[in-house]
Protein backbone atom coordinates (compact mmCIF):
# COMPACT_ATOMS: atom_id res chain seq x y z
CA UNK A 1 0.00 0.00 0.00
CA UNK A 2 1.37 3.39 -1.01
CA UNK A 3 2.16 5.87 1.72
CA UNK A 4 -0.28 8.80 1.92
CA UNK A 5 1.06 12.04 0.50
CA UNK A 6 2.12 14.64 3.09
CA UNK A 7 -0.43 17.29 4.00
CA UNK A 8 0.29 20.95 4.67
CA UNK A 9 -1.40 21.71 7.98
CA UNK A 10 -1.84 25.01 9.76
CA UNK A 11 -1.06 25.91 13.35
CA UNK A 12 -4.36 26.68 15.09
CA UNK A 13 -2.92 27.34 18.54
CA UNK A 14 0.12 26.75 20.72
CA UNK A 15 -0.18 25.83 24.40
CA UNK A 16 2.49 25.33 27.07
CA UNK A 17 1.12 22.25 28.87
CA UNK A 18 3.94 22.13 31.44
CA UNK A 19 7.36 23.82 31.58
CA UNK A 20 8.87 21.07 29.44
CA UNK A 21 5.98 20.24 27.11
CA UNK A 22 4.49 22.32 24.30
CA UNK A 23 1.23 21.37 22.57
CA UNK A 24 0.68 22.42 18.97
CA UNK A 25 -2.84 22.12 17.56
CA UNK A 26 -2.86 21.61 13.80
CA UNK A 27 -5.75 21.99 11.38
CA UNK A 28 -6.57 23.87 8.21
CA UNK A 29 -8.13 22.87 4.91
CA UNK A 30 -6.09 19.69 4.40
CA UNK A 31 -7.03 18.23 7.78
CA UNK A 32 -10.20 17.03 6.04
CA UNK A 33 -8.20 14.23 4.39
CA UNK A 34 -6.64 13.10 7.68
CA UNK A 35 -8.18 9.74 8.71
CA UNK A 36 -10.39 9.52 11.79
CA UNK A 37 -9.47 7.67 15.00
CA UNK A 38 -5.71 8.25 14.82
CA UNK A 39 -4.89 9.11 18.43
CA UNK A 40 -1.52 7.46 19.30
CA UNK A 41 -0.63 6.99 15.61
CA UNK A 42 2.70 8.42 14.53
CA UNK A 43 3.19 11.26 12.06
CA UNK A 44 6.24 12.72 10.33
CA UNK A 45 6.81 16.45 10.72
CA UNK A 46 8.95 18.08 8.03
CA UNK A 47 11.03 21.09 9.05
CA UNK A 48 12.42 23.14 6.15
CA UNK A 49 16.12 23.94 5.93
CA UNK A 50 18.01 26.73 4.24
CA UNK A 51 18.33 26.70 0.47
CA UNK A 52 17.78 23.43 -1.34
CA UNK A 53 18.52 21.19 1.63
CA UNK A 54 16.00 18.43 2.25
CA UNK A 55 13.65 19.05 5.19
CA UNK A 56 14.56 17.49 8.51
CA UNK A 57 11.94 14.89 9.42
CA UNK A 58 10.95 14.10 12.98
CA UNK A 59 8.48 11.52 14.30
CA UNK A 60 5.71 12.48 16.73
CA UNK A 61 2.51 11.04 18.15
CA UNK A 62 -1.05 12.24 17.63
CA UNK A 63 -2.02 13.09 21.20
CA UNK A 64 -5.63 14.10 20.56
CA UNK A 65 -7.89 14.35 17.53
CA UNK A 66 -11.12 16.21 16.90
CA UNK A 67 -13.17 16.52 13.72
CA UNK A 68 -10.97 19.33 12.41
CA UNK A 69 -7.73 19.31 14.46
CA UNK A 70 -4.94 17.13 15.82
CA UNK A 71 -2.79 17.89 18.88
CA UNK A 72 0.94 17.14 18.88
CA UNK A 73 2.92 17.36 22.14
CA UNK A 74 6.62 18.29 22.03
CA UNK A 75 8.95 17.38 24.89
CA UNK A 76 11.29 20.29 25.62
CA UNK A 77 14.30 18.88 27.39
CA UNK A 78 16.57 21.90 27.33
CA UNK A 79 20.27 21.22 27.06
CA UNK A 80 20.05 18.01 29.09
CA UNK A 81 20.83 15.99 25.98
CA UNK A 82 22.02 16.47 22.44
CA UNK A 83 19.15 14.75 20.65
CA UNK A 84 17.41 16.97 18.12
CA UNK A 85 13.94 15.90 19.22
CA UNK A 86 14.57 17.00 22.79
CA UNK A 87 17.10 19.82 22.71
CA UNK A 88 15.85 23.38 22.54
CA UNK A 89 18.44 23.79 19.76
CA UNK A 90 16.82 21.07 17.60
CA UNK A 91 14.47 21.86 14.71
CA UNK A 92 11.35 20.29 16.22
CA UNK A 93 11.34 21.85 19.68
CA UNK A 94 12.64 25.16 18.33
CA UNK A 95 9.77 25.24 15.85
CA UNK A 96 7.23 24.23 18.52
CA UNK A 97 8.31 27.03 20.85
CA UNK A 98 8.18 29.64 18.10
CA UNK A 99 5.03 28.46 16.29
CA UNK A 100 2.13 30.89 16.10
CA UNK A 101 -1.37 30.56 14.61
CA UNK A 102 -1.22 30.65 10.84
CA UNK A 103 2.18 28.97 10.55
CA UNK A 104 2.24 25.93 8.26
CA UNK A 105 4.07 22.61 8.30
CA UNK A 106 4.09 19.52 6.11
CA UNK A 107 2.91 16.39 7.90
CA UNK A 108 3.39 12.83 6.66
CA UNK A 109 1.39 9.82 7.74
CA UNK A 110 -0.33 8.76 9.87
CA UNK A 111 1.49 5.51 10.49
CA UNK A 112 0.19 2.53 12.49
CA UNK A 113 -0.94 2.96 16.08
CA UNK A 114 1.08 1.11 18.72
CA UNK A 115 -1.31 0.09 21.49
CA UNK A 116 -0.90 -2.14 24.50
CA UNK A 117 -2.26 -5.69 24.17
CA UNK A 118 -5.76 -5.54 25.71
CA UNK A 119 -5.83 -9.29 26.42
CA UNK A 120 -4.13 -9.33 29.80
CA UNK A 121 -4.89 -9.66 33.49
CA UNK A 122 -3.18 -6.36 34.26
CA UNK A 123 -1.21 -3.62 32.55
CA UNK A 124 2.10 -1.80 32.88
CA UNK A 125 2.81 1.35 30.88
CA UNK A 126 6.13 3.14 31.20
CA UNK A 127 8.06 5.90 29.50
CA UNK A 128 9.62 9.33 29.64
CA UNK A 129 8.15 12.62 28.43
CA UNK A 130 8.60 11.71 24.77
CA UNK A 131 6.23 8.77 25.36
CA UNK A 132 3.75 10.62 27.56
CA UNK A 133 1.34 11.41 24.67
CA UNK A 134 1.14 7.74 23.65
CA UNK A 135 0.90 6.57 27.27
CA UNK A 136 -1.97 9.01 27.84
CA UNK A 137 -3.89 7.64 24.86
CA UNK A 138 -3.29 4.04 25.93
CA UNK A 139 -4.50 4.75 29.46
CA UNK A 140 -7.66 6.43 28.19
CA UNK A 141 -8.45 3.40 26.02
CA UNK A 142 -8.17 0.84 28.83
CA UNK A 143 -11.46 -0.44 30.27
CA UNK A 144 -12.67 1.11 33.53
CA UNK A 145 -11.97 -2.09 35.44
CA UNK A 146 -8.37 -2.40 34.23
CA UNK A 147 -5.69 -2.64 36.90
CA UNK A 148 -1.96 -2.10 36.90
CA UNK A 149 0.58 0.71 36.83
CA UNK A 150 1.84 3.62 34.76
CA UNK A 151 5.39 4.80 35.51
CA UNK A 152 6.26 8.10 33.85
CA UNK A 153 9.61 9.90 33.94
CA UNK A 154 9.49 13.71 33.78
CA UNK A 155 12.10 16.44 34.00
CA UNK A 156 10.59 18.32 36.93
CA UNK A 157 7.74 17.94 39.41
CA UNK A 158 6.00 20.80 37.61
CA UNK A 159 5.76 18.54 34.52
CA UNK A 160 3.35 16.14 36.21
CA UNK A 161 0.07 16.20 34.29
CA UNK A 162 -3.48 15.23 35.10
CA UNK A 163 -4.26 12.38 32.70
CA UNK A 164 -7.27 10.13 32.35
CA UNK A 165 -6.76 6.59 33.63
CA UNK A 166 -8.77 3.71 35.14
CA UNK A 167 -9.14 4.02 38.93
CA UNK A 168 -7.24 0.78 39.57
CA UNK A 169 -4.26 1.77 37.43
CA UNK A 170 -1.83 3.50 39.78
CA UNK A 171 0.31 6.34 38.46
CA UNK A 172 3.92 6.84 39.54
CA UNK A 173 5.87 9.93 38.48
CA UNK A 174 9.67 9.71 38.42
CA UNK A 175 11.58 13.01 38.53
CA UNK A 176 14.81 12.99 36.52
CA UNK A 177 16.21 16.45 35.61
CA UNK A 178 19.12 15.15 33.53
CA UNK A 179 19.07 11.90 31.59
CA UNK A 180 22.28 9.86 31.41
CA UNK A 181 23.15 6.63 29.64
CA UNK A 182 24.18 4.96 32.93
CA UNK A 183 21.34 5.87 35.27
CA UNK A 184 17.90 4.38 34.61
CA UNK A 185 15.39 5.73 37.17
CA UNK A 186 12.47 4.40 35.13
CA UNK A 187 13.73 0.85 35.53
CA UNK A 188 14.59 1.44 39.19
CA UNK A 189 10.97 2.41 39.94
CA UNK A 190 9.50 -0.46 37.95
CA UNK A 191 11.65 -2.94 39.87
CA UNK A 192 10.04 -1.66 43.08
CA UNK A 193 6.49 -2.39 41.91
CA UNK A 194 4.38 -5.07 43.53
CA UNK A 195 4.11 -7.51 40.64
CA UNK A 196 0.46 -8.51 40.29
CA UNK A 197 -0.75 -12.07 39.66
CA UNK A 198 -1.68 -13.19 36.18
CA UNK A 199 -0.43 -12.24 32.74
CA UNK A 200 0.62 -8.60 32.35
CA UNK A 201 0.73 -6.63 29.13
CA UNK A 202 3.56 -4.11 28.96
CA UNK A 203 3.92 -0.99 26.81
CA UNK A 204 7.12 1.03 27.20
CA UNK A 205 9.01 3.71 25.28
CA UNK A 206 11.89 5.89 26.41
CA UNK A 207 15.56 6.79 25.79
CA UNK A 208 17.58 4.12 23.95
CA UNK A 209 19.87 3.05 26.82
CA UNK A 210 17.02 3.07 29.30
CA UNK A 211 14.95 1.00 26.88
CA UNK A 212 17.65 -1.65 26.59
CA UNK A 213 18.00 -1.95 30.36
CA UNK A 214 14.23 -2.14 30.80
CA UNK A 215 13.84 -4.67 27.99
CA UNK A 216 16.46 -6.96 29.55
CA UNK A 217 14.62 -6.85 32.89
CA UNK A 218 11.21 -7.51 31.36
CA UNK A 219 12.41 -10.38 29.18
CA UNK A 220 14.91 -12.11 31.46
CA UNK A 221 13.58 -11.50 34.96
CA UNK A 222 9.87 -11.12 34.26
CA UNK A 223 9.63 -13.39 31.19
CA UNK A 224 7.12 -11.18 29.40
CA UNK A 225 6.23 -12.94 26.13
CA UNK A 226 6.63 -11.08 22.85
CA UNK A 227 2.86 -11.13 22.35
CA UNK A 228 2.39 -8.98 25.47
CA UNK A 229 5.40 -6.68 25.18
CA UNK A 230 5.79 -3.50 23.17
CA UNK A 231 9.01 -1.65 23.89
CA UNK A 232 10.75 0.99 21.83
CA UNK A 233 13.28 3.82 22.07
CA UNK A 234 12.16 7.29 20.98
CA UNK A 235 15.56 8.98 21.26
CA UNK A 236 19.18 8.39 22.25
CA UNK A 237 21.42 10.53 24.45
CA UNK A 238 24.10 12.33 22.45
CA UNK A 239 22.63 11.32 19.09
CA UNK A 240 20.72 12.99 16.30
CA UNK A 241 17.57 11.28 15.05
CA UNK A 242 19.53 9.82 12.13
CA UNK A 243 22.15 8.38 14.50
CA UNK A 244 19.40 7.08 16.74
CA UNK A 245 17.75 5.28 13.83
CA UNK A 246 21.07 3.63 12.99
CA UNK A 247 21.47 2.50 16.60
CA UNK A 248 17.93 1.10 16.55
CA UNK A 249 18.60 -0.90 13.39
CA UNK A 250 21.78 -2.34 14.85
CA UNK A 251 19.99 -3.18 18.08
CA UNK A 252 17.15 -4.88 16.19
CA UNK A 253 19.68 -6.95 14.26
CA UNK A 254 21.27 -8.05 17.55
CA UNK A 255 17.84 -8.96 18.88
CA UNK A 256 17.15 -11.16 15.88
CA UNK A 257 20.44 -12.94 16.64
CA UNK A 258 19.24 -13.69 20.15
CA UNK A 259 20.57 -10.82 22.28
CA UNK A 260 18.75 -10.14 25.56
CA UNK A 261 16.74 -13.32 25.17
Amino acid sequence: MAKPAPRELEVIRSTRVTPHMQRITLGGAEINSFPEDQESAYIKLMFPQNGDERPQVRTYTVRRQTRDTIDVDFALHGDACADDTLSTQGPASTWAQQATPGDRIWVGGPGPKKLINPSADWFLLAGDMTALPAISVNLALLPDDAQGYAVIEVVDESDIQSIQHPPRVELFWVINPIATDQHHPLLDRIQQLNWLPGQPAVWAACEFNSMRALRKYLKQERAIPKSHLYISSYWKIGSSETQHKTAKREDEAQQSDGADR
